[in-house]
């Protein structure tokens, strides 16, 4: 399943690839001088699309190397249209294509001062510091100025490729500050530090600044690269279509295995999102306080047996853990049928927490019958993989999908996805709605139910099904008008249904 597709607005680099890739570029003949023109003339371009955060002027930060010769080029630009632009160029030295820039904007009178910007200052200010392949802290003075000016000034600062201070492959800062940018203009392919949690206080709004590659150059990346995907996403997201003759049990049966008598909530929560999946069956094994009071709830939703006179064979996927609490005896007394069951397995929340717990946890999962989607949040997943807890997400993530043979949901402000066998997958652009009690519990239960409904379509359950069911989980979390999961799981029914219809009769937006 090739989504979200292979081109460079999707794919994720580290800082050496993109330098690798440059490099191609001046190998087969292009100046470093045309380039630079290049990306400053976009970047200008793209300032000028908001001329009211202009209106005070800008201020650039230009420092000592090719990412100082683009802020030059753009304070070129911006000040032939009439801006008012001052430079400021902390170091002495320079390489010779930025030096040749900044000898020309003196030649047109623009304001270069050796005395450093007011960071209470109405002007924006441009970043153009260090750019890509920073791997050092910044100068003490510098941090002390971006700090200062984040505080007095928030908002009011633009980064050209990478924040000044902060590292593009992991997202963290390189020392004890990095600039604080409401817009980040990312040169060629997204850095991969740049859409991963760390970052997100400094990055801001990211955005792609076109470098014109080559197709074989992306071709030839391709392969082995992470992706990032958002809501710009979901037009072309592949959808699950059974027969139109399907019957309901042809279209998706799933067991929901949750809530207990302390978390009774997780389980209602969980099937509201099984629900929402549009799979044509679901069943659930829910604690007494639930089981009584089914049918007055969710009428649609039939009991199961339980765990001695149920028969998992008929199933396309199980969901269990959201809300069983602490008690070893649930996990016990399933782990043996879910262990040989051929269909799709979620575990999340405390189904992961009993995983982690069982001394032969890892032998169970690598020895499941079917396939297995891993939900852990930071927490979850430390206890599940501890080894890993001090890589980035993106690398743990993909790690933990090896160890384990599973498909691996790495929740967060920006969620990873990966699996065994293809790249990572990272999911950008959330809301801050999406981190609220509860809808943990929905995304579980909605996964498990659009893996069913995948699997009784004949479609793959790799880290593509799974992303796509985070990404509709996203998209009702940012398009519900009410924050809590009831209501993001009442939405989720409602998004999920208009994709489902969506064929060559349909035209939907979402």
């Amino acid at each position: 399943m090739n989504w979200p597709p292979v081109d460079p607005d999707h794919l994720l680099v580290d800082a050496a690839q993109m330098q690798g890739l440059e490099e191609q570029l001046f190998a087969s003949g292009l100046p470093q001088a045309a380039l630079m023109e290049k990306v400053g003339q976009a970047m200008s371009q793209r300032l000028l699309q908001e001329p009211h955060g202009l209106q005070s002027g800008v201020v650039v930060l230009a420092g000592p190397g090719h990412n100082g010769g683009d802020g030059l080029v753009v304070a070129r630009e911006l000040f032939l249209r009439g801006i008012s632009v001052r430079i400021w160029c902390p170091f002495a030295s320079r390489k010779p294509l930025t030096e040749a820039h900044l000898r020309h904007l003196l030649w047109l009178g623009v304001a270069c001062g050796d005395e450093q910007p007011d960071p209470r200052g109405p002007q924006l200010w441009l970043d153009a510091l260090f750019g890509l392949g920073q791997t050092r802290p910044l100068p003490a003075a510098l941090e002390r100025l971006l700090s200062e000016r984040a505080a007095k000034r928030p908002n009011a600062l633009v980064s050209l490729d990478v924040p000044s201070g902060l590292c593009s492959d992991s997202g963290r800062p390189l020392g004890a500050v990095a600039a604080t940018a409401r817009l980040t203009l990312c040169v060629g392919l997204i850095k991969q530090g740049l859409c991963l949690d760390p970052a997100l206080p400094f990055v801001g709004a990211l955005e792609r600044i076109d470098l014109g590659l080559a197709e074989a150059q992306i071709q030839a990346l391709a392969a082995g690269q992470p992706r990032r995907f958002d809501a710009s996403d979901l037009s072309s997201l592949p959808v699950p279509r059974p027969s139109r003759i399907a019957m309901k049990y042809q279209r998706g049966r799933l067991l929901v295995i949750a809530g207990s008598e302390g978390y009774p909530g997780a389980g209602r929560l969980c099937l509201q999102g099984a629900l929402a999946s549009g799979c044509g069956s679901v069943q659930a094994a829910l604690p007494a306080v639930l089981a009584k009071q089914l049918w007055l709830v969710h009428p649609e939703v039939v009991p199961f047996a339980g765990s001695d006179g149920g028969c998992l064979d008929r199933l396309d996927a199980v969901v269990f853990g959201p809300g069983l609490g602490g008690d070893g005896r649930v996990w016990d007394a399933w782990k043996h049928q879910l262990q040989a069951f051929s269909g799709l397995l979620v575990l999340d929340a405390d189904g992961l927490n009993a995983l982690a717990s069982d001394p032969g946890g890892w032998r169970w999962l690598l020895e499941r019958a079917g396939p297995t989607w891993l939900t852990p949040h930071q927490a979850e997943f430390s206890r599940l993989f501890p080894d890993l807890v001090h890589d980035t997400t993106l690398m743990a993530a993909q790690q933990a999908a090896r160890l384990s043979g599973t498909v691996v949901l790495y929740k967060g402000a920006h969620t990873v996805i990966a699996d065994s066998h293809c790249p990572p997958m990272v999911l950008d652009g959330t809301s801050a709605c999406v981190a609220r009690t509860g809808l943990g519990d929905v995304l579980a239960g909605f996964a498990a139910g659009w893996g069913a409904l995948s699997r009784s379509a004949g479609m793959p359950l790799g880290h593509s099904a799974l992303a796509a069911a985070a990404l509709l989980h996203a998209a009702a979390a940012q398009g519900s008008e009410a924050g809590h999961a009831s209501a993001i799981a009442e939405h989720l029914t409602c998004v999920t249904q208009k994709l489902l219809k969506r064929d060559q009769y349909f035209e939907t937006k979402i």
